[in-house]
């Protein structure tokens, strides 16, 4: 589990064509891509030679090298003193727009191509909230990549999906697990892919360091993706935009979770921020119909004439809950208020998993005492159904799965790499006990979660069959300089490996998305010269089927390798996947050439 880059700027294409880059590849660094050379016709790409030995990539195998933390954007909510107070390294999500050794580098713009398509939670209106710390660095996925459910279950079509998060799927049995329960993505009869379009990154004012675009969603009607203080419905197919949502400031949080009739909740900045004035916070909280294109109301929490910062927003049922420094507020899908902080409790509801079951971390104690108690909560009521308390000393949690429940932590700060995951925990939610718990060593597993300010963004995994999907570090492949890793799984009962290894292959490296039924979802980032594929794990034999595979010609591989599924959105339904980012900024030259989102589509 590597630490994270830095966001780097972005620039919206220029148009022109669609071909090869030019000269020889960049060699590895934070340089931003360089001018674009004139268009003309696709050539076969050049095949860069392998690196020598000591040009080898460390732990991470083709990630950047953790950067100097970034000073606070202009867009992102600042930092202010208290339990998030302290220093802290950039958050665990910023995007990896750099492509590793022997990705060449092109600015080009993609052409489409025809294709297919607790406690203290009761509400008093007398009672005031204590004023939150502003949000840290902000963003979402998973979280920041979702599906929109349409059922609250896992049927494959209508999912919580992400590749910045995990997600959960069945009941808290702790049965057998590990057998496939039908998935709803089927192979194609050809699983290539073409671009069906892209978006270009918004234009951000130069005196705005970068913004946040976190938030994506895909429904049966559009896919749907957060802009420049706005969200914007697109034909899932041809791009087109189906409408646009208006709002005063950036998005800073988005649910992965929706309702049964696809509206979702975000948390948003009341302003555009300025130079003066770099941020408003995270104070607004609005409930989007996905569907049909609408906002649907916008709520704020105060104390005072101060309104609360949110670090975290989710959704159960019809109850969108954010949670913060200060404490939790929830609201039904109506717009209702249904609890609030008590100024007098000396505990707190940090934030919130969503999904089949809302579960709060909620902080008791001194920043050197912590206390954090993982409570199931009525999303109606705010009633505890159940509590575990952790042991004391650990201070961030984030929250992998609600149903199983599955919380990861960095227990004494052992994981030593920034991915905020040395242990998962794995919880019953009807007693509260403690199942299992399972050592994930940070320098042999991949995940991460940011359980710091955003309790629910985790990426590189998925809970279901009452398992937990990991992949493991890269680690040298079979071929001369290649790397590669694998998806284990652990049993949430036992806590130990099943023996079952999907192998990402020499030069690829897999990453779960989410689970289909029984079956996980996985994304496999390409080597420098093959496009990337999502493939179908069957959950008892682990047998992969290729769903698609993206073009392997220069622009389209460099378009599709500057969004690494650890630091950008992917969503993938029915031979459709959708990649973007999550950060907007300024361009290093006027020339470069960036996307917020690029799709994908098989024909079949």
């Amino acid at each position: 589990m590597t630490q994270p880059p830095p966001p780097p700027p972005n620039q919206p294409p220029q148009g022109g064509g669609f071909g090869p880059p030019q000269g020889p590849p960049p060699q590895p660094g934070y340089g931003y891509p360089q001018a674009p050379p004139s268009p003309q016709q696709p050539q076969a790409p050049q095949t860069p030679p392998p690196p020598p030995p000591s040009q080898q990539p460390q732990p991470g195998y083709g990630s950047p090298q953790p950067p100097q933390p970034p000073q606070p954007g202009y867009g992102y909510p600042g930092q202010q003193p208290g339990p998030y107070g302290q220093p802290q390294q950039p958050g665990y999500g910023y995007p990896g727009r750099q492509p590793g050794y022997g990705y060449p580098q092109s600015t080009m713009p993609l052409q489409p191509q025809a294709g297919g398509p607790g406690g203290g939670r009761k509400f008093n209106a007398q009672m005031a909230i204590i004023v939150s710390a502003v949000v840290a660095i902000a963003l979402i996925i998973g979280g920041g990549v979702w599906y929109a459910s349409s059922s609250g279950k896992d049927d494959g079509k209508n999912n919580t999906a992400g590749s910045s998060g995990g997600t959960g799927g069945g009941d808290d049995k702790g049965g057998t697990g590990g057998t496939s329960s039908g998935g709803k993505e089927k192979a194609p009869a050809d699983p290539s892919a073409k671009v069906l379009f892209q978006v270009p990154a918004p234009e951000v004012k130069k005196d705005i360091n970068s913004v946040v675009v976190s938030g994506s969603w895909l429904t049966d009607k559009a896919y749907v993706k957060s802009g420049l203080a706005q969200i914007v419905g697109y034909d899932p197919d041809k791009g087109t935009k189906l409408w646009t949502i208006p709002l005063p400031g950036p998005v800073c949080q988005a649910s992965r979770h929706v309702t049964a009739d696809n509206k979702t909740a975000i948390a948003f900045q009341p302003a555009m921020p300025t130079k003066a004035e770099p941020s408003h916070g995270c104070t607004q909280i609005a409930a989007i119909d996905l569907d049909a294109g609408k906002k649907l109301w916008t709520r704020t929490a105060k104390s005072g004439d101060q309104p609360v910062s949110f670090d975290n927003v989710t959704v159960s049922g019809n109850t969108v809950a954010a949670g913060s420094t200060s404490g939790g507020a929830a609201f039904d899908m109506s717009g209702k208020q249904l609890w609030a902080p008590k100024p007098a409790d000396t505990c707190y509801d940090a934030g919130y998993g969503g999904g089949e079951k809302l579960v709060a971390v909620r902080k008791c104690g001194s920043y050197d005492q912590r206390q954090l108690h993982i409570q199931t909560i009525d999303p109606k009521s705010g009633k505890v159904i159940s509590e575990y308390k952790m042991t004391g000393g650990i201070e961030y949690a984030a929250i992998v799965s609600t149903n199983p429940l599955v919380v990861a932590a960095d227990v004494g700060d052992s994981a030593g790499d920034g991915s905020g995951i040395s242990d998962f925990f794995s919880i019953d939610n009807r007693t509260g006990k403690l199942r299992t718990r399972i050592s994930a060593p940070g320098d042999k597993f991949a995940a991460r979660c940011d359980g710091i300010t955003k309790v629910e963004q985790c990426s590189g995994l998925a809970v279901g069959n009452d398992r937990l999907y990991i992949p493991t570090e890269e680690h040298d492949g079979t071929g001369e300089y290649s790397q590669t890793n694998e998806i284990v799984a652990f049993d949430l009962t036992t806590g130990k490996e099943t023996g079952q290894r999907a192998d990402a292959g020499d030069g690829y490296t897999i990453s779960p998305l989410r689970m289909d039924g029984g079956n996980v979802i996985a994304y496999k980032r390409p080597p420098y010269d093959k496009g990337g594929q999502i493939v179908s794990i069957d959950g008892g034999s682990f047998k992969e089927t290729k769903l698609l595979e993206n073009p392997a010609t220069d622009a389209v591989r460099d378009a599709e390798t500057s969004m690494s599924p650890d630091f950008s959105e992917l969503l993938y339904a029915q031979g459709h996947l959708y990649m973007s980012q999550v950060y907007a900024g300024r361009p290093s030259s006027p020339d470069d050439k960036e996307y917020l989102a690029v799709a994908f589509g098989t024909s079949g």
